[in-house]
This record gives C-alpha cells, structure tokens and sequence, in this order.
C-alpha cells in the first residue's frame, strides 16, 4: 500500500506528512480541511495496510481497534475522533499524543549506576501499571503490550497504544474467533495467550515485567522466539535473574520483576495497582528468595515445571473489573492523636471484616502528621526518629490482624491538611476503599465544621466506610 501524498482530503480531513509506516498501518498527522473545527489538540489519522500480501490479521486488528478505543476514556489512551467506511477506506482518527515512546528510551538509554537506574525504571513502570490499570477498569486488556506500544509523555504518565490485538470483556473476541494461533508480540506474549486464553488483565502485568526486564538489564527475558515451542517455553521457564545480569540492581527490583513474569498467572501481582503501588514505594516491598536469587532455577526445577504445565487446564479468566473489586487496594487510615483504644480497636476490627473476605487483597495503614516547623540537623534527627516511632506504632496496631494472605505497608505521611493527604495518597495508589473513624462530636458542630471524615468521604476517589467508636464489653470491664 503506497503512502498518501501530503494534502490528500479524506471526508474533510487533510493528510500531512507520515509519521510512522508499519508492517500493519501507517500513521499520518491530519487536520480539518474545515479550519474552524478545531478540536482542542492535533490529530492522527491511522489506515491499516491491506495489499494482497498483507495478512488477514491486519483487518480484523483494525476492526477490534475500531470497536475498542471509541469506548475508552481518560489520560492513558488516545481520544478517538472518527472512523472511515470499512468496506471503502478504513481508516481512524484519534488524539496525537505528544512523547517518546518507551522503544526510543530503550535506543538512548546508556546504563549508569545500578541504583539510580532502578529509581528510574520503578518511575516508568509505574506510569506503565497505572495506564494498564486505567484500562482494566474499563473491562479492557491490551494483550500486546510492548515498548513501541507504550508513550512516555513530558509529565512522566504514558499512553497506551495500538488496541488491535486486545480483548473487551462485553464485546466478540474477534481474534479468537478468527485467529486458530497465539495473538500477541512473541517476547511479550504471556504464557495464558501461548494457549490461547485471552482477556485476563495479568497477561498485561507480564509484558510489563518483561519491559521491566529490559529496561534493567538490556535484555528480553525470554528472547524473541519465532517458533510456537519457542514461546511455549515461558509455560515453565523462569528467566535468568535480573541481578545476573546486572548484580548492582536492587533485589526489590528483582522481586518486582520476577512477581510479574511468574509462568502462572495466579502467582503474579493480582492488579496492574497493585504492581504500581510497589513499584512507587520500594521501601515497602517484601523481598523474598526470588529477589535476593543470582541463579535461575536448576534443570529438576524446570523439569517438574515442565510435567506441571503439560497437564495444566487454563480456565477462562475473571472480568477484569471483577478481579479487581477482588483484590483491591485497602487502606486504613489510623490516627495518632487524641486517639482512643475504642478508636483503634474499632478500625482493626473493620479492618479485620473487610480482608476476611478478600483473599489477596493489599492493606496500607497511613498515619498523618504535622509537618516539621525546622530543617536543623537535630531536629532532621528528631524528625526520623518521630517517623520511626509512628512506623512503629502502626505495625503495632497490624500486629493483631491475619495478614497470612495478604501484602501490608506501613506509610507515615506529613502535611497540614490531615484530610487532603488522605485523598491525595488514595488517589496516587488506585485505592479502592479506604476506613476511618467517625468524627467524635455532635451533629449540631458537624453542621458548621467541615470534618476530616466528612471531607474524606466526599472528596475521596474509592469507597469511604466510616467507622464508630465501640469497645468489647470485655476490654471496657478491664
């Protein structure tokens, strides 16, 4: 398919120069023919290739894109504008998204010191994990995720691109019904879509990891096969360790890494928020055999997994809004002033409730204090020891909830504005519900004084349970 000539006019829009010539579309910048319409940002126009040697993929990726990316919203995807008649000139128009892609910070990074690299990497894949978590709550998974596919924007957030090999929960799986093989970019693909299970959000969480991966050590993890048994190997194989590699890396690094390229999908983080939330706070990460590892697992290993992936039945996965309210990202919001043990015990009870019945689901207990009023060297000193006491006083108030089945982090925050934090650190971690006690006074009070409870609650992006103030009759006897 040759290229537009610069100035064609396709149903009131006019064609400048090509931006990118792929093996399945080509991309070029248009504008309104009609100067007046102006949109409110530039504009992209994607056609896919459809000669006789193009495959029949190329259509049927153009057909899911054309159903998926009209229904997304939000900051991590592009805004979709119009679409062209199938059966005359397919082609889609949607926002242009100024950045670099993560391919391009791959072609110019030059590695320096192993620990400043991390620090930069966990703040790419976080922006990753959270673009992926804005479109799982949308009951849509990418499933070709990869470093051309994903855009870096000048704010540090990124854009995903390219919808045409992915998978929404509430309309035909296209490619399924067309496609007889694994759909997917073979170093990125996970193990699930190997075996053509498509529509589980933690498919994404592993082509993030391998992005992880390569971002760290230069290296894809599994290579880049070009054979079906080739991409079956990830079935069992567990990648050599990044820190092989690259023995600088911080394990933290490493556990992350290795959580995301688990070869069963149970095993790896249960949401793209919860993989963001590790990633943005390292400090908090539980570091195990996986992380602290310089060797891969030996042949026995490999062999026993390899006997367990030959029998293993893969079972369509959940919604990816269901697997989410499954797991979600719990925080308790406990006080550190003129707090009450019936206070304290009343949220660790509701804490309690709520991850009872949530397997797998991740507890942050934040605490809010006042920020320090001096930058000298004793009180700096006084300042941590302040933070470590608080740090201290939380696990303390964890200590008497069964976290056996569940991640818990410890976050001591300071600011003036006790309810502001709250929101602030719910909202930067994709929180999905957040406990804290009721205000202690009178109604009468509460009409004219805006509380810390009644604040949260209304400004809050997640459920808000607030809790009142009770005491067994056991502890109130004592």
């Amino acid at each position: 398919m040759k290229l537009l000539e610069t100035g064609t006019e396709i149903d009131g829009f006019v064609v400048h120069e090509c931006i990118h010539a792929g093996g399945m579309a080509h991309i070029y910048h248009v504008g309104y023919a009609n100067t007046e319409r102006n949109p409110g940002f530039p504009l992209a126009m994607k056609i896919p290739r459809m000669t006789a040697g193009d495959g029949a993929e190329n259509i049927v990726s153009f057909e899911v894109e054309l159903t998926i990316l009209p229904t997304l919203t939000g900051h991590h995807a592009p805004r979709f504008v119009a679409a062209g008649d199938l059966m005359r000139l397919p082609y889609l128009v949607m926002e242009y998204v100024p950045g670099d892609t993560l391919q391009h910070w791959l072609d110019n990074h030059r590695r320096g010191d192993a620990q400043e690299d991390a620090q930069h990497i966990a703040r790419i894949g976080s922006a990753m994990a959270i673009a992926a978590h804005s479109i799982h709550q949308q009951n849509v998974c990418h499933l070709d995720l990869k470093p051309a596919n994903v855009l870096l924007r000048p704010d540090g957030s990124a854009v995903l691109l390219d919808f045409g090999l992915s998978c929404h929960a509430h309309y035909p799986d296209l490619l399924a019904e067309e496609m007889r093989k694994a759909v997917g970019s073979p170093a990125w693909i996970a193990p699930e879509q190997v075996v053509g299970v498509r529509g589980d959000l933690r498919s994404d969480i592993f082509a993030i990891g391998v992005m992880l991966y390569e971002m760290a050590t230069g290296e894809l993890p599994f290579g880049a096969p070009t054979t079906d048994g080739g991409m079956r190997q990830r079935l069992w194989m567990t990648p050599a360790p990044p820190r092989q590699h690259r023995p600088g890396l911080p394990e933290w690094l490493q556990e992350i890494i290795l959580r995301c390229l688990e070869p069963e999908a149970a095993q790896r983080y249960p949401s793209a928020a919860h993989l963001a939330f590790d990633l943005a706070n390292p400090d908090q990460v539980p570091v195990t055999e996986r992380g602290r590892r310089l060797r891969g697992p030996g042949l026995k290993t490999h062999f026993k997994r390899w006997i367990k992936a030959a029998g293993m039945h893969y079972q369509p996965s959940p919604l990816p809004t269901r697997q989410i309210e499954e797991v979600p990202i719990l925080m308790v919001a406990v006080p550190h002033d003129d707090v009450t043990d019936a206070t304290l015990y009343s949220l660790r009870e509701a804490a309690a409730r709520s991850l009872g019945i949530r397997p797998g689901a991740r507890l942050a207990c934040v605490s809010v204090i006042s920020p320090s009023a001096s930058s000298t060297s004793d009180h700096e000193r006084s300042e941590t020891t302040l933070r470590r006491n608080h740090l201290a006083r939380l696990k303390q108030w964890a200590a008497g909830l069964d976290l056996s089945r569940h991640s818990a982090s410890y976050h001591v925050l300071e600011a003036g504005d006790v309810a502001q934090a709250l929101v602030r650190f719910a909202e930067a971690n994709r929180v999905s519900m957040m406990i804290l006690g009721a205000a202690t006074h009178g109604l009468q009070l509460q009409r004219l004084i805006a509380t810390v409870p009644m604040r949260v609650a209304r400004d809050a992006p997640c459920t808000v349970i607030l809790v009142k103030q009770q005491l067994p009759f056991d502890a109130l006897g004592q």
